[in-house]
């Protein structure tokens, strides 16, 4: 099953707020070192958008720090639920499509996709960051996420808990390996290292930085 289909179908609203309420102390330092990354990095007359936003949890958070933010999701779901936390409408919801986003070119001075979102939404990874591109201005920034392999123990803990509360189906320990995470009722997910990063903005021919925060976190910051 396609990543962001599962996500829509199976893993949304509520279901996904559950796999970050039963994150052990080392998953919440990780979640909590890229949000700090991410802040270090706007302005507070940035506008910006964030891809795959889930139910905000994220979001939520850019919005104390920007001018204006926005969140999309494919997830009806998700997009119901963060708009029914954000009590204070701090951020705009919208339920959009990552490879075809409902803005005009260069609305963003930022555009996030973090927590492996650029492994998990299961598209075009080449499309995606054009996209993201597109509706960033001129001297804006692209941010992705993935995982560090020094991560993995605490990665592959995180999901043995999930399963065990029936959030994804059962690990398939044999499948899983090489930094991608495989359950037996059709979620996969992997991981794109530094090199990977690379690969891919000097296949498009970008300007773009790595690094690695917390052992947990590789980023790759793209400018535009």
């Amino acid at each position: 099953m396609a990543g962001s289909v599962y996500y829509d179908e199976k893993l949304s609203g509520k279901r996904l707020e559950r796999c970050y309420r039963i994150a052990s102390p080392r998953v919440e330092q990780y979640l909590k070192a890229e949000i700090r990354h991410v802040l270090d990095r706007i302005r507070p007359t940035d506008a910006v958008l964030e891809l795959g936003c889930g139910y905000g949890r994220v979001t939520t958070r850019l919005a104390k720090a920007a001018r204006r933010t926005v969140g999309i999701d494919s997830a009806a779901g998700n997009i119901a639920y963060a708009r029914s936390l954000d009590s204070e409408e701090s951020c705009e919801f919208l339920i959009m499509d990552a490879l075809a986003l409902g803005f005009p070119d260069k609305a963003f001075d930022v555009v996030v996709c973090i927590q492996n979102g650029i492994c998990a939404f299961n598209v075009d990874r080449q499309a995606l960051v054009l996209e993201a591109l597109r509706v960033a201005r001129r001297g804006g920034i692209v941010l992705f996420s993935s995982y560090s392999d020094r991560f993995w123990p605490h990665r592959l803990a995180w999901f043995e808990a999930q399963s065990a509360e029936g959030l994804v189906g059962p690990i398939d320990y044999a499948a899983s390996k090489n930094g991608s995470i495989v359950c037996t009722d059709g979620f996969r997910a992997g991981r794109m290292t530094p090199g990977d990063f690379s690969e891919l903005c000097a296949a498009l021919g970008v300007r773009f930085t790595t690094c690695e925060i917390d052992d947990s976190a590789v980023f790759c910051e793209i400018a535009n």
